[in-house]
């Protein structure tokens, strides 16, 4: 100690004074012990998941399964000493796989909630409040009533016996969420009305459940009721929904966007939904609430925004139903022990339990149903999922035997009821949903939802338009502005700059000033030009670097869908297509790209302004590949706006004369093929809204037919599809789209995506 510095001494001192509560480092065994449990869980839960799916039933029984065979029922009869030392009874231990559990129903609400339609919800509002109104009111009372009469064996203290009753109300009436959602995903019925609706009715019967819970907990802590209480554990649900569901949603909204613009990635937008829903989490347990429904209802406002990427949300799913889900779902299995309903009085008392749970919550979901209009099928529907008590009522017994309001004979017989009610509800609610008949409006929802998932131009929700103000982007930014009006995006305009020649200081702050104001007019001309609905998100953004092609791929990659172009107004180099800053852009585009060259007469200056272009027909060569029906779909968005007719051609190209051997036969079989092509191909731009019609030309050149017919029919826009070709660093679209770009009387679009795309 004499040879350290003097003003390490205090230091040493004090950490040998506290040395003795320094936390220890999780042991050797305890560790050990996590890893075989997890591994045994996952191994059993997804092989018995497997095997569930391959006899039609959904994996979620076999993970609940998986549970109970390594639980003390199956596993610890035949090797009850094996089975004691790798899951001992020990708090410290089970705590560490708990942590795991409520990860796994943390993660699977978030899933649910990114999978939540909101205005689907709010449509149902009424019926799902009316059947969670059903599904609590009576199997409360039935609850209440059957703990009234059940004998004082059964009770921890005879002398409670009204915490008691109200304690085995609120425990049937709870629903399990996360075992619900787990069904209606392995059964893909998540996006049905009616499994819509039991998530909307499950999660309402659930936050009134825990309200209760809370209620009842706070009266058997105190032995007395608590208003104080229940009016806390009230209010902290309506405040925090009120203010999740006004200014929340504006919010969340909000730090994606931030995130998205300066970090931007699937990475990002992951741990953002998940720093997000564990906060929430953590502040409705704060609440009193539970911690599930934070998490459920950040997954909603966060999938509701236009910012979170859908890859990303694909990404959480698969993980948790890979990983999270088996593992919660196989725990809660864990802990039901069979072997103490084998006495005879407990066997009969739980099989009325069982009994009492399952009618009492049949039947109020079934009449509240009835009562908010649905079918006799769908309330026994709603009865089969909102039947499901899963890990949900296993926490609610381990509270109510914390709290000594449960022995554990009725411990046990709660948590079969929570185990038996998960396993009836997959195959009854596939056996009620066959007898659904899905209506017209769902079906076309349904159909709809398939095709927007397939199709370019639903999945556009950012478009970028760099922009210098020439005539070229004005018309460009005019078609987008027709794009908005019928699809739901956001756009940024950007003024790209570069620093690649230093300015003499002298100099700077006139060119500064000068570049400012055309940054101002370029934005300017753009704005005026989209003409955007009043609730579509723009954006300016003026940046610089070392090269203008570079600020525009460096801002693209920040999830953008389409970047939209501008060919330029100035004479090209030879080896360009269009420019060389337009070719780099397209050639090294993260996403789709959509280069527009106007052919309009060019006024001295690059900035001018132009005039708003009338569109009565839009042409759109098509051959039926992927591009050509990305180009089919913006021309049919644009036409739905516009009024245009959206002429579709396919040109069949005829060898040279002096094949005469070219049989009529041939041809007539070409075609039919073009007319079945051409018909497959108009009905997705009349399912956009267009009116479309069909033709079929012939020739030796095709680009020569094409440019023929958009002459004589007055065509007012060619919109093109192709693929790029890297041809001595030029982009190259093929020497059909180079004639049409370069020879073409009216405006012409290329539409184009990279090869990952």
């Amino acid at each position: 100690m004499q040879n350290l510095p003097l003003m390490l001494v205090p230091v040493l001192a004090a950490q040998k004074a506290v040395g003795e509560v320094l936390i220890k480092p999780l042991g050797h065994h305890e560790l050990l012990l996590v890893l075989v449990q997890l591994s045994l869980l996952f191994l059993f839960a997804r092989g018995l998941g497997e095997l569930m799916r391959q006899i039609n039933l959904p994996p979620v029984v076999g993970e609940l399964l998986a549970g109970v065979l390594l639980g003390p029922s199956v596993f610890g009869l035949l090797f009850r000493d094996l089975q004691a030392h790798i899951f001992p009874r020990s708090q410290e231990q089970s705590n560490l796989l708990s942590v795991i559990s409520w990860l796994g129903v943390l993660f699977l609400l978030i899933v649910t909630g990114l999978e939540t339609e909101l205005k689907l919800i709010l449509r149902k509002g009424k019926t799902a409040l009316l059947i969670s109104l059903g599904g609590i009111i009576v199997p409360f009372i039935s609850g209440f009533g059957l703990g009234w009469l059940l004998p004082d064996s059964f009770l921890a203290d005879p002398a409670k016996r009204l915490v008691f009753s109200l304690f085995i109300a609120t425990a049937m009436s709870i629903s399990a969420v996360p075992v619900i959602a787990k069904v209606l995903m392995d059964l893909n019925l998540i996006r049905r009305d009616i499994g819509q609706v039991t998530l909307a009715a499950g999660m309402t019967d659930d936050t009134i459940g825990w309200i209760l819970l809370s209620v009842v907990s706070g009266l058997a802590s105190s032995g007395k009721f608590d208003f104080e209480t229940i009016f806390h554990s009230v209010s902290a649900a309506i405040l925090f929904l009120a203010i999740a569901f006004t200014i929340g949603g504006t919010i969340v909204d909000q730090i994606l966007r931030i995130v998205d613009d300066y970090v931007g990635g699937i990475t990002a937008s992951i741990s953002v939904v998940l720093i997000l829903s564990l906060s929430a989490a953590a502040l409705t347990h704060t609440l009193g609430l539970e911690a599930a429904l934070g998490a459920f209802v950040m997954g909603i406002l966060v999938g509701q925004s236009r910012r979170f990427s859908n890859e990303a949300g694909h990404m959480l799913e698969v993980f948790t139903a890979a990983f999270l889900a088996p593992i919660f779902f196989a725990g809660a299995g864990l802990k039901v022990n069979l072997l103490t309903l084998l006495v005879p009085q407990t066997l009969i008392f739980g099989l009325i339990v069982l009994a009492v749970a399952c009618i009492g919550k049949f039947t109020g979901s079934y009449i509240g149903s009835r009562v908010g209009g649905l079918s006799h099928w769908e309330g026994l529907a709603m009865g089969s999922g909102m039947n499901a008590r899963g890990a949900m009522e296993i926490v609610v017994a381990t509270i109510g035997l914390s709290l000594g309001v449960l022995n554990p004979q009725m411990y046990s017989i709660i948590v079969m009821v929570a185990i038996v009610t998960s396993l009836m509800a997959p195959p009854l609610l596939r056996w009620s949903l066959s007898k659904v008949v899905i209506g017209e409006e769902e079906a076309q929802r349904l159909e709809q939802e398939e095709q927007d998932s397939r199709s370019f131009i639903k999945q556009i929700k950012r478009i970028l338009i760099p922009t210098s103000g020439g005539s070229n982007i004005q018309l460009a930014a005019q078609l987008v502005g027709h794009m908005a009006h019928q699809n739901s995006i956001e756009v940024t305009s950007l003024y790209a700059l570069s620093d690649k020649q230093p300015q003499k200081k002298a100099r700077r702050t006139t060119a500064t000033q000068v570049k400012d104001t055309a940054a101002e007019l370029a934005h300017a001309f753009i704005t005026e030009k989209m003409q955007l609905p009043a609730d579509t998100i723009r954006q300016t953004k003026t940046e610089s670097g070392r090269s203008k092609a570079q600020v525009i791929l460096n801002e693209a990659n920040k999830n953008y869908d389409l970047i939209v172009l501008g060919s330029s107004e100035q004479i090209r180099p030879q080896k360009a297509l269009f420019n060389l800053l337009v070719d780099k852009v397209v050639q090294e585009a993260p996403c789709a790209t959509m280069v527009v060259k106007s052919h309009l007469s060019q006024p001295q200056g690059e900035i001018c302004t132009i005039a708003q272009q009338p569109l009565k027909n839009i042409l759109v060569p098509t051959v039926g590949t992927e591009y050509s029906k990305m180009a089919l779909e913006v021309a049919s968005t644009i036409a739905a706006q516009t009024g245009a007719l959206v002429m579709l051609v396919n040109v069949i190209n005829l060898p040279p004369s002096e094949y005469h051997f070219y049989e009529q036969r041939s041809l007539s079989q070409v075609k039919e093929i073009a007319r079945d092509l051409l018909e497959q191909q108009a009905v997705i731009g009349r399912n956009l809204g267009a009116d479309v019609k069909t033709y079929i030309l012939q020739g030796t050149s095709p680009e020569r037919q094409i440019l023929n017919f958009a002459q004589t029919s007055e065509v007012d826009l060619i919109i093109l599809g192709s693929n790029i070709r890297m041809v001595t660093g030029r982009v190259f679209f093929g020497h059909r789209v180079d004639a049409i770009l370069n020879r073409a009387h009216c405006p012409v679009a290329v539409i184009t995506a990279p090869p990952s795309l």
